[in-house]
């Protein structure tokens, strides 16, 4: 039986319906945890110098395929090994990244999927703005740790820069950061706040909702899962669609197919998710034309 590593930065309990979506992905290519292929699973627990010992584990455990999720983690395969095929799920551009040097021949032994999430910045905070439209400042909190961080940042420059608005760049990697970041937030009176895809803020995303329902600060997310916790507004790709793709290809390699050449595939599907319980709380009205253009509407 087969054995498919699944290398991870963040833990399993936030993750249960990706990794249901990625088993999804390989029962379409006729492969069932447990009835014809196994997986071993490696969660670095939001600990990511943990990931190249992980990685490396993988590798002396000769697995078939190591499937990594985020940057971090596919980095740690990528150095662990050149001939094991790895199939990753980024959300930044896997070239700027370096993981490969071609999206329709890959060339090397990694190939996978990639989600919008840089180009959604200008959309997102165009969003923020309908709903604090006197909003002079928005917070933008990201992981520094993350290796499209600075890509990232240039993105939500220049789209506020494009709408006029003064950004304050907030960090956080751990719980108390956090804290940290919005408490200065709410100290540098900000009217908002953008929350940038990261394996650690999904992670946290139920006690980043908490803590922004605590300041009564407006946030959009870049992922439904966000406002499915309780956060206000969510727009961005589907990770749980990402997921299933990797676990095709992981399938496809499975039945003889080589990584390098597999084109990469890009996910494109974007859903706008608002929460109407949240906006209550916040005392926030949304505006009729953006609850008609939500594809989810959380009561």
């Amino acid at each position: 039986m087969p054995v498919v590593g699944f290398l991870h930065s963040a833990s399993p309990e936030s993750y249960t319906h990706v990794v249901a979506a990625f088993r999804l992905g390989l029962s379409q290519t006729s492969h069932v945890e447990g009835r014809n292929v196994a997986i071993d699973y490696r969660w670095a627990e939001n600990q990511n110098d943990r990931l190249p010992a992980l990685a490396a584990d993988l590798v002396r455990r000769h697995v078939s395929v190591i499937a990594a999720g985020g940057p971090i983690a596919v980095r740690a395969a990528k150095l662990a090994t050149s001939t094991i095929p790895v199939v990753f799920v980024v959300g930044a551009d896997p070239i700027r990244l370096g993981l490969v040097t071609s999206l329709n021949r890959p060339g090397g032994n990694l190939t996978g999927v990639s989600f919008l999430i840089n180009d959604l910045a200008p959309k997102q905070l165009e969003l923020l703005r309908e709903l604090i439209p006197k909003a002079k400042s928005i917070g933008v909190l990201m992981n520094p740790d993350n290796p499209a961080t600075e890509t990232d940042t240039n993105a939500v420059l220049g789209a506020a820069r494009a709408l006029g608005l003064e950004l304050i760049v907030l960090n956080a990697k751990t719980e108390s950061d956090l804290v940290t970041a919005f408490s200065t937030i709410v100290l540098r009176q900000a009217g908002g706040l953008l929350v940038v895809s990261d394996a650690f803020m999904f992670d946290r995303r139920a006690q980043i909702a908490a803590l922004a329902a605590r300041h009564a600060l407006p946030t959009i997310y870049p992922l439904r899962d966000f406002a499915v916790a309780g956060g206000l507004v969510s727009y961005g790709s589907s990770i749980a669609e990402a997921f299933r793709q990797q676990g095709v290809f992981v399938g496809r390699i499975l039945k003889g197919a080589s990584p390098a050449d597999l084109p990469v595939q890009q996910s494109t599907k974007v859903e706008l998710s608002i929460n109407l319980k949240t906006a209550k709380a916040l005392g926030i009205t949304i505006p009729l034309p953006l609850l008609g253009r939500a594809d989810e509407v959380i009561e």
